[in-house]
Parts: C-alpha cells; structure tokens; sequence
C-alpha cells in the first residue's frame, strides 16, 4: 500500500533506482522492527516517511561521490508531453533531464531533501516538518533558499549550453516551483 510512494521518495532522495530499492527495503525493516515503539503522535505514514528520508540521507552522506542521478528519476518532474512530443523532440527531453539531474545534484543535501518533498512529490511544508523533525519556518526557509539555488544554477546551466532557441528546445517548464503554496 505505501510502498510506491516510498519508493518513489527514496530514488528522488537518492537518485539511483538500486539504492532507492534498498532504501525502500530498509525503510520497512526498520518500521517493523520499530512498530512497539511507534507512538502514534503522527500518521503512521509521514512516520514511514520520516524513517525513509533519514535513511536517504544517511546513504548521501556514506556515498557523496555518488551524487548524480537515473534519469528516470525525474521523469514525473519535468512536464509530460510525451504522447503529443514527435520522436526528434526524445533527445530535447533527455537533454533537459540531464540539466535538471545535474542541477539537483549541486544542491546541499538538507535542501535538496526539502526540494524533493515538496516538488517532486507534492508534500506540504507541514507534512514535511512532520518527516524532517524540522520546524515549518525551517521547512519554508529551506525551500526558500533550494529554489533560489536551483534558480541560479539552472541559469548558469542555461548561460553555458546557450539560448533554448538555439538549440531548438520546446517552450516545457519545470515543475519546480518558484512560489510556495502553503
């Protein structure tokens, strides 16, 4: 029942579907092991969460030369146009994914685990206070700053590869926001 969304956020957070695999086993694991000490102060889901991105984070920092990312990953977070794209606009796509994997890849690990939560898989700043143990002002901060240097890496990237119309690149958004909705 949960274990989509939990595998979901474990390759967001982690960037490798083998890891988020093993992520998401020991995810579980450990709530079953913990499930006597599980208190119910929360849902039982933002709980599971919690234990995921602690893990996720955990191996980031075991294994930071392993920042990048399946390209995969981020396929809910770019704009699905795929059934209207032609063939010729797959590479345009696999380009843009690259960018994004690689501009994620930049961002300290405690804003890029908000950035996920948030924007990629659509949580809210409550919800993620909730799993990160952080106060919501922290949650909001953090989101703050990781859109900003998302921005300005996103635009350093863009400055280097040239104007989108240059290289024949369709007007598609990202879905990282730039505003906050709660």
């Amino acid at each position: 029942r949960f274990r989509p969304r939990i595998y979901a956020l474990a390759l967001h957070l982690s960037g490798s579907r083998s890891d988020a695999d093993d992520i998401t086993q020991e995810a579980f694991l450990q709530a079953y092991r913990n499930l006597p000490s599980f208190e119910g102060r929360s849902e039982f889901f933002t709980w599971l969460y919690r234990i995921t991105v602690n893990l996720a984070i955990d191996h980031l920092r075991r294994n930071k030369r392993h920042r990048g990312v399946d390209i995969d990953v981020f396929k809910d977070g770019l704009a699905d146009e795929s059934a209207s794209r032609a063939p010729e606009h797959d590479e345009t796509a696999r380009e843009l994914a690259t960018r994004v994997r690689g501009v994620l890849g930049t961002l300290d690990e405690k804003y890029r685990t908000v950035l996920a939560l948030r924007d990629l898989e659509g949580l809210s700043s409550k919800q993620i206070s909730d799993i990160t143990g952080i106060t919501h002002a922290t949650v909001r901060w953090r989101l703050h700053v990781a859109r900003k240097q998302f921005r300005e890496a996103w635009e350093r990237v863009e400055a280097l590869s040239g104007p989108a119309q240059d290289r024949d690149v369709p007007p598609r958004t990202v879905s990282l926001e730039t505003t906050s909705k709660d």
